[in-house]
């Protein structure tokens, strides 16, 4: 299993956007992307800044419904 690295929200964002999210919208620092899947939609909530905590983007991660080795191929 690949380790997470400390990245920026912006980063993040990027990430998922190749992974099928689209930015919905933003209120103050934190950006709420959605995609459209056959069970339904899944959202999930970047924060924009310069480093994000690992615990922070394990969460982000749990609420996009995407595994660590799925984030860090993209």
């Amino acid at each position: 299993m690949p380790k997470l690295t400390r990245i920026s929200g912006g980063e993040t964002i990027r990430k998922l956007e190749k992974l099928g999210f689209k930015i919905v919208r933003q209120r103050g620092s934190h950006v709420i992307l959605k995609k459209q899947t056959p069970e339904g939609d899944i959202g999930c909530v970047v924060p924009l800044h310069k480093e994000l905590a690992i615990g922070t983007l394990q969460g982000i991660l749990k609420q996009a419904k995407i595994s660590v080795e799925e984030f860090t191929a993209k």
